[in-house]
């Protein structure tokens, strides 16, 4: 069996925790077994290795989240990237394809598409090896997973299957129904409709038809390079609503989109994380800070309060699904990321009277780890280390550098910098613009530095 695993968009109803980079899904926020925080992606993957352990997992995701993905994975997956976000069909189809053309897979192989940000228990998984086992078998050509409702809903879409007496675990789909309204809803339940779960499976040979037909390509290089050439469309309304035979099996265990922070703070091990400090009488409230600065509550109730690089969020857990309005509206950079390196987070971002701009950020690389060989166009940094050691280079010229030294980087400089030990600095950039595009990147053989 192959998943692939959807990881995209902003996750902008976990502001200010989550931005433009940093998606909900590496939100380290929840528990695993032993106590530790871990994200849901983390989370899901562990739970495939305990429930399905011969799976192969791939990631389907955009270049900004690469990193994130690395840094919380490992190489325990193979990731996919997009050249550009065109929502789940293009995404899945240039998945599939990299199955195909690059991993070899066969054309009968079940493959499974699925969120990455579902909140469930291991009969999750299980209720995934039966869908599995009725592609194998023929019975349909598409397999999805249908919620069994908790309410008439109107924020899922709903699966509707034909009356059936029969005692096989799946059924037949009749229609697809978008999100309704609640009086429709409520129908719909009567009619025994599922919500639709965004779990699906199918041959991989039936999805490479689909694909074949919008781009034929002779590698899975020349294919992703006309990537634009898919259509910016939904894979339920793309394949799902569109094939012939669709079966569904129910699913009647826990589930949860943790994709609000309504939902999310059901699911938190504690009320309160990093520099908290409740007053006795605060009730019903969840805080969390990732600022290195004390936060105080006291006096209130029923209340989300978040603070981070990006942000403060405070308001009432009955509003909290309403955010994403006021979120969409703000023009910021993230001002905290991680990266396959390490993390870096933006400490002053000034335009002065003089209509000069400075960037200060804090900036970690992890031990053996180096940013990329490069050169910048349009500004000049100035480096002060103040944790460990590390190797610098610029202009093809290698040195040590340790704690106390400053370093001044021209504009036009090629440099790059590996990490001995764990290696913070401070950098200050001026220009106009500074934006991360400003970046050209370079080969460089660390292997040739004797040092």
């Amino acid at each position: 069996m192959h998943i692939i695993l959807l990881s995209g968009g902003s996750g902008k109803r976990l502001w200010p925790l989550s931005n433009g980079a940093r998606s909900k899904q590496f939100l380290k926020l929840l528990q695993n077994t032993v106590g530790e925080k871990e994200s849901m992606v983390q989370r899901v993957l562990r739970q495939i290795g305990i429930a399905l352990p011969s799976a192969s997992v791939t990631i389907a995701t955009s270049e900004s989240q690469r990193d994130f993905i690395e840094n919380q994975l490992g190489t325990a997956v193979d990731v996919v990237t997009e050249p550009e976000r065109r929502d789940t069909f293009p995404a899945i189809a240039l998945s599939a394809s990299y199955l195909a053309m690059e991993k070899g897979v066969s054309p009968e192989e079940p493959v499974v598409v699925m969120p990455c940000d579902s909140y469930t228990g291991i009969e999750y998984f299980e209720t995934i090896a039966a869908m599995t086992s009725f592609v194998e078998r023929g019975v349909a050509d598409l397999v999805l997973m249908g919620i069994t409702p908790a309410s008439p809903s109107t924020k899922f879409g709903y699966v509707v299957p034909e009356a059936s007496s029969s005692c096989e675990a799946y059924r037949i789909v009749n229609r697809f129904t978008e999100k309704p309204d609640e009086e429709n809803a409520k129908k719909l339940l009567e009619q025994g409709a599922f919500w639709n779960g965004g779990v699906f499976a199918f041959r991989l040979g039936y999805i490479m038809d689909i694909v074949n037909r919008y781009i034929s390509a002779g590698t899975f290089a020349e294919l992703r390079s006309r990537y634009a050439e898919f259509p910016k469309i939904s894979f339920d309304y793309e394949v799902a609503e569109k094939a012939g035979s669709v079966a569904v099996v129910p699913y009647n265990g826990s589930w949860k989109d943790l994709g609000t922070w309504n939902t999310l703070v059901e699911e938190l091990p504690v009320s309160a994380m990093g520099k908290v400090t409740l007053g006795s009488n605060v009730k019903e409230t969840t805080v969390i800070n990732e600022l290195n600065i004390p936060l105080v509550c006291d006096g209130v109730d029923n209340l989300i309060v978040a603070a981070s690089h990006d942000g403060i969020l405070i308001c009432g857990k009955d509003s909290a699904e309403q955010i994403k309005r006021y979120v969409d509206p703000l023009d910021s950079r993230p001002m905290f990321e991680e990266r396959r390196w390490g993390i870096y987070r933006v400490l002053d971002d000034t335009y002065h009277a003089d209509g000069s701009h400075s960037l200060t950020k804090s900036i970690t690389l992890n031990p053996g780890k180096s940013i990329s060989y490069q050169r910048h166009n349009h500004r000049s940094e100035v480096w002060t280390f103040v944790e460990g050691e590390g190797v610098l280079v610029i202009n093809g010229e290698p040195r040590n550098v340790k704690v106390g030294e400053t370093v001044a980087i021209p504009v036009g400089h090629l440099h790059t910098l590996k990490a001995t030990t764990t290696l913070t600095f401070i950098e200050v950039q001026l220009g106009n613009p500074l934006v991360e595009e400003d970046i050209e990147r370079f080969e460089w053989n660390w292997n040739s530095i004797d040092l």
